[in-house]
């Protein structure tokens, strides 16, 4: 058993000598970035109603019935059902001032009742008309508008490859720069990427004009390269 082990030993050593002797390879780290610009083609929008009754159920009546007439106002746009879902549905009480009785409790004076649906428009030239369809409804709560592609995988992969090209730019300056030769790529790592608003500027004509803008669909890339001698 002790020879064993003695032999096992061994071996580690003459591998670990092996490993330390080795050259190391000299490597350059860098990041690329790419960014494409695109015309959104869908805008999601979170809408709903809001509605202070007395009692309950009468602020949950009103603003059922509002809702119900804003669905059916969104179907007859030709939004499909995919592209219609409630979001939030609650009731909660009303409070009066707190500390303002003589006995220094609050006191409930009614109920609010709201309901918040997401509408995703795959037609912007019906997103105005649409927007004023259902505030004449009774839609009174709008939670933020967001406009984005349809399909970004394709301009995702436009933005990967110039992602590539910006790391490998960046590779070549640097090396130059260090009086070294740019060897093979040895690893790519592609980061998450995702789509943000640019700066609006088409103005859609409707009671409620619309800057639908641009979208930018962003990609991030980490390149490892050898350094040849």
């Amino acid at each position: 058993m002790k020879n064993l082990i003695y032999i096992l030993t061994a071996l580690s050593l003459t591998v670990a000598g092996a490993a330390i002797g080795d050259p190391i390879q000299r490597q350059i780290t860098v990041t690329g970035t790419g960014q494409i610009a695109a015309v959104p083609d869908m805008a999601t929008i979170t809408l709903g109603v809001t509605n202070e009754a007395v009692e309950a159920a009468d602020a949950m009546v009103a603003t059922s019935d509002a809702v119900l007439a804003i669905l059916g106002r969104l179907k007859a746009s030709s939004i499909a059902d995919r592209d219609i879902q409630t979001q939030q549905f609650s009731i909660n009480p009303v409070w009066s001032n707190r500390g303002s009785n003589s006995n220094g409790t609050a006191k409930i004076t009614g109920f609010q009742a709201s309901n918040m649906v997401l509408v995703r428009i795959r037609d912007l030239d019906n997103l105005g008309d649409v927007l004023d369809a259902v505030i004449a409804d009774g839609a009174n709560s709008f939670n933020g508008l967001q406009f984005s592609v349809q399909d970004p995988d394709p301009l995702f992969e436009q933005a990967q490859q110039a992602a590539v090209a910006d790391g490998l730019a960046t590779a070549k300056l640097l090396t130059s720069a260090a009086n070294v030769s740019l060897g093979p790529v040895l690893s790519i790592t592609v980061h998450g990427g995702g789509a943000r608003p640019m700066q609006m500027a088409t103005m859609r004509e409707s009671s409620a004009p619309i800057a639908a803008g641009e979208v930018t669909i962003n990609a991030s890339v980490t390149m490892v390269f050898e350094i040849k001698d």
